[in-house]
């Protein structure tokens, strides 16, 4: 078990944990006199947001869980999903994200997939100070121009 394990498990070392932010500067996640926790959702939203940014990214989440945003939407007084697509694992120091896309048509996916994840690596790790150690991306769908306008158009369906 590692100096870090053990700070972790809340016995032996007691140093300073600095990791190096962006911009040269250190971000203090666990000091001697407390620590920062930053929950699961606050980064999930900054990788959502972080994916969004990246031109060819058309939605994010599975099948189901877009259907069942869709669905979530509709319904008064209930909020769409800020995060969906993505899932996160934060621990004291490290992160790991898990994210969902439906990208557009004609576009190298794995380039699109390493633009995502560069992305979101330097948007995490620059906000959260968290080290992103792996974030992995599953394509779902690819949107094709008129895919929209296929549904809309149907309209509703009379038995």
């Amino acid at each position: 078990m590692s100096q870090d394990d053990t700070r972790a498990a809340g016995q032996g070392s007691t140093r300073t944990m600095r990791k190096r932010g962006p911009d040269g500067g250190s971000s203090e996640l666990v000091t001697e006199d407390g620590t920062t926790r930053i929950a699961d959702t606050v980064v999930a939203k900054i990788a959502t947001m972080a994916a969004r940014q990246v031109g060819g990214v058309y939605a994010m989440g599975s099948g189901m869980s877009r259907t069942l945003g869709s669905v979530r939407e509709r319904v008064p007084g209930v909020t769409a999903d800020d995060t969906q697509g993505v899932d996160v694992q934060v621990g004291e120091r490290q992160a790991a994200v898990d994210i969902d896309l439906v990208v557009e048509y004609g576009l190298s996916i794995p380039d699109l997939a390493g633009a995502v994840r560069a992305n979101v690596v330097n948007e995490v790790e620059h906000m959260c100070g968290l080290e992103v150690v792996e974030v992995n991306i599953t394509v779902d769908d690819v949107h094709l121009d008129g895919d929209e306008s296929d549904e809309r158009s149907e309209g509703p369906r009379v038995r």
